[in-house]
């Protein structure tokens, strides 16, 4: 009996320990012995809630479409706006209005896009604005464009994109210009600098859209070689112009003018076939090019000119190519700035007929066998000629003042005597 009435008084004790602890776990305080007590803080049970996530948010239509563009310079495919309308604003014909405005009017849009599909759905007091874009543009040719917004600018962002023989330019502009006048800005940025640029490229150019002072054109170049092997014409030219411009030697301006010429005169041919079947200038033929005179050793007018402009420049001379023709011929030579007047020099001529027949010529010397755009030319009428140089070591400068002095001051004193 004794051991019965222990085991039941065991069990109900167990049995009081098991419904207070139960009880005590029920209330979050449990009592853990280790060494010390800790007491845990009731545990309270908390909602889960979805993460907030930004909406874009437009309240008008300029902010709407101002807001696909900026998703567009991304090339974003698919995004949602919420737009809080103005009460009798037509969303639906807005939308629309917008996806055509884009697409034909705005340059970016004319330039990078498809297709443009907008689902507006109203949301009690705002529409939810659905829109997904199909691209024909990558995102590099996106992030290309580059914005000139003077004519200065487009031909310095020209000469960079021409010396490195890109293939394809993207401009931004609102200057009133054309086609035909950004393919001249590219001739004219060629023919400037000689030295940097080894071939005039052969242009396709697109603009976007069609109608609209703001647009953008998309320039194609190509090359007669491949942009890297032009690369390496351009290192290649930049290294015999240093070499041959630095063995110009005289102790005039117009003794350092005529070794130049005599420089080109002795180290390359004029090559009379290729200059009678050539009908245009900037041909993509090496011959018509500096690098054809300098480095191949053989060039027509052209190529004689631009090698003479090249030479002629790193020496700091005021030296231009002048396009025309030389007894029906497509032809080109030079315009230079010696002692305050102008000169024509043809390099191609003196090789065929000697240095009497281009060196430091007029207008008037010129004109009964060459033609020019004479009205957009600087005139040539200075007096120096050929016999003035080669029949003195030492030219004195005709416009130098100390000089005209000096020599007032020695026929004085040979009067004298």
């Amino acid at each position: 009996m004794t051991n019965d009435g222990g085991q039941t008084t065991r069990k109900t004790i167990i049995a009081m320990i098991s419904i207070i602890i139960a009880t005590v776990a029920l209330t979050g305080c449990v009592l853990l012995l280790e060494d010390s007590v800790e007491r845990v803080s009731e545990h309270r049970v908390v909602a889960h809630t979805r993460p907030t996530i930004d909406q874009i948010v437009v309240s008008d239509y300029d902010e709407f479409v101002a807001t696909i563009l900026g998703f567009i310079t991304e090339e974003e495919t698919e995004f949602q706006l919420i737009y809080n309308h103005h009460d009798g604003e037509d969303v639906q014909a807005g939308a629309q209005r917008a996806r055509l405005e884009i697409m034909y009017e705005h340059p970016l849009g004319a330039f990078a896009v498809a297709n443009i599909t907008i689902e507006a759905t109203i949301i009690v007091s705002y529409y939810e604005v659905e829109v997904e874009i199909e691209y024909k543009r990558t995102k590099e040719q996106i992030d290309s464009i580059i914005s000139v917004p003077t004519e200065r600018h487009m031909m310095t962002q020209l000469l960079s994109i021409m010396s490195e023989y890109r293939e394809e330019a993207v401009i931004r502009t609102n200057m009133r210009i054309t086609e035909s006048d950004i393919a001249e800005l590219v001739r004219e940025t060629y023919y400037r600098n000689p030295h940097l640029i080894v071939m005039l490229p052969i242009m396709a150019i697109e603009r976007f859209p069609e109608e609209g002072v703001d647009r953008i054109y998309e320039i194609q170049f190509s090359y007669a070689e491949r942009p890297r092997m032009m690369r390496q014409f351009g290192a290649l030219l930049e290294e015999y112009i240093l070499r041959n411009a630095e063995l110009a030697v005289g102790n005039t301006d117009s003794e350092i003018l005529l070794s130049l010429a005599e420089s080109l005169i002795d180290s390359t041919n004029f090559d009379e076939g290729i200059a009678r079947t050539i009908h245009a200038h900037g041909a993509q033929n090496l011959a018509a090019t500096a690098f054809g005179a300098l480095v191949r050793g053989s060039a027509v007018g052209e190529g004689f000119a631009m090698a003479f402009k090249a030479l002629a420049d790193n020496l700091g001379f005021d030296c231009r190519v002048v396009l025309g023709y030389y007894d029906g011929m497509v032809h080109a030579w030079n315009v230079v700035l010696l002692y305050g007047e102008y000169y024509h020099i043809d390099v191609a001529m003196c090789v065929v007929h000697g240095l009497e027949a281009g060196f430091l010529k007029t207008d008037a010397d010129f004109e009964q066998l060459y033609t020019w755009d004479r009205a957009n030319t600087v005139r040539c009428e200075g007096e120096l000629t050929l016999d003035d140089i080669a029949g003195s070591e030492d030219v004195d400068e005709p416009d130098d003042p100390e000089n005209l002095e000096n020599n007032d001051e020695q026929n004085d004193e040979e009067e004298d005597q």
